[in-house]
């Protein structure tokens, strides 16, 4: 019964939190004159990174290195397949043109610096330098270009959402602010009760410690990317829908890592190194960055990504954790599994996205 109350705790948190965060983020956009698509990429993406954050930097306090890594790498991988999908499913998702041009490109681009860092089996002090450096940088690339935007540019989305928020309690920039801040909090706590839940559940039911590890908790700390997402695709304020997936993955890259990083390096753990687990080197890595170079011709393909394609995003995701299953418990239909995969099922995809974005018209 206790279980049951939290987990409804949990999803309750999640719901009211991600009604707060949107409200908050996109009067937020109006009152500074900062498109709402800023808004998802820099304050709703990076506070809804709040548990990546706390559990990569906690592993690595705790002394457990190798799971920092683990950590942002699978939740990269659920923002972009589950909850891309997801929203889409909900809504068709219309892609501004600046994720296309500029941020996916950058998405891409932190994924590939990663993996070339990754590829002598450690992340550095230098290199998680390196990674925070670039997030402080890009936040405020993104912020100045927005500010620089025309002043018509401004007037028309001013126009657009002015009469729906004109007025009432929450028209100042600090009640804003201060509705961000209690979604967030009720974000991160709802996120906390829900996977708390959701681990007593799994093992009542005798699932194995690792395989609760590669599924709930890694989908767990992306809870709140979920509920923000979701709940902006049903208010119709799709760019912070999109924003918010792109921005946590770039966030999760240079921000989480970087932080990570670096108190490994001024704690001493492991060395004073992030270590990147040969598993999470030789397949997850990859998954990310092929992920990541996924969004291109989706989001080409007449710019915005359809039902049929957010159900490919999510059949392709149920399809890597029912992999992830499969080899932790070194079960015999892994290579017959992955063989169906790698011959049939991606080339198929492949070949479907390609032909859809051709005959597509373009936006």
């Amino acid at each position: 019964m206790t279980n049951l109350l939290l987990f409804a705790a949990g999803l309750a948190g999640l719901v009211f939190g991600a009604e707060l965060l949107i409200r908050g983020a996109s009067k937020l956009a109006l009152s500074f004159g900062i498109s709402p698509l800023v808004v998802g990429l820099t304050v709703v993406a990076f506070g809804t990174s709040a548990p990546e954050v706390a559990v990569s930097t906690g592993a690595v306090l705790n002394g457990q290195v190798d799971l920092a890594l683990g950590n942002v790498v699978g939740s990269n991988i659920f923002n972009v397949l589950f909850i891309l999908g997801l929203s889409a499913v909900i809504t068709p998702l219309v892609v501004n043109v600046q994720l296309i041009r500029q941020e996916v490109p950058i998405m891409i681009g932190a994924s590939l610096l990663l993996v070339v860092l990754c590829l002598d089996g450690q992340v550095s002090g230098s290199d998680a330098g390196l990674l925070f450096a670039l997030v402080i940088a890009y936040t405020f690339f993104l912020v100045r270009q927005s500010r620089a935007e025309s002043q018509a540019a401004r007037d028309e989305y001013a126009a657009e959402i002015q009469p729906a928020q004109a007025g009432g309690w929450d028209s100042h920039w600090a009640a804003q602010l201060g509705l961000i801040v209690a979604g967030l909090g009720l974000l991160v706590a709802g996120s906390d009760a829900l996977v708390t839940a959701a681990i007593s559940f799994a093992r009542a039911l005798g699932i194995s410690e690792l395989v609760i590890g590669l599924t709930i908790v890694a989908a767990g700390t992306s809870m709140p990317e979920v509920a923000a997402s979701v709940m902006a695709a049903i208010k119709g304020e799709r760019d912070i829908a999109v924003g918010n997936v792109v921005g946590s993955c770039v966030f999760n890259i240079l921000g989480c890592v970087g932080l990570a990083g670096l108190a490994a390096a001024f704690s001493g753990a492991g060395g004073g190194v992030l270590l990147v687990a040969p598993a999470v080197l030789n397949f997850d890595l990859w998954v990310m960055l092929v992920v990541a170079l996924a969004c291109l011709p989706v989001f080409l393909s007449g710019r915005e990504i359809a039902r049929w394609e957010g159900l490919v995003f999510l059949g392709y995701y149920v399809a890597y954790a029912a992999y992830l299953v499969l080899d932790a418990q070194g079960h015999d239909a892994l290579p017959a599994y992955s063989q169906a995969m790698l011959s049939f099922v991606i080339p198929l995809t492949v070949v479907t996205l390609v032909a859809s974005s051709l005959r597509r018209p373009k936006a």
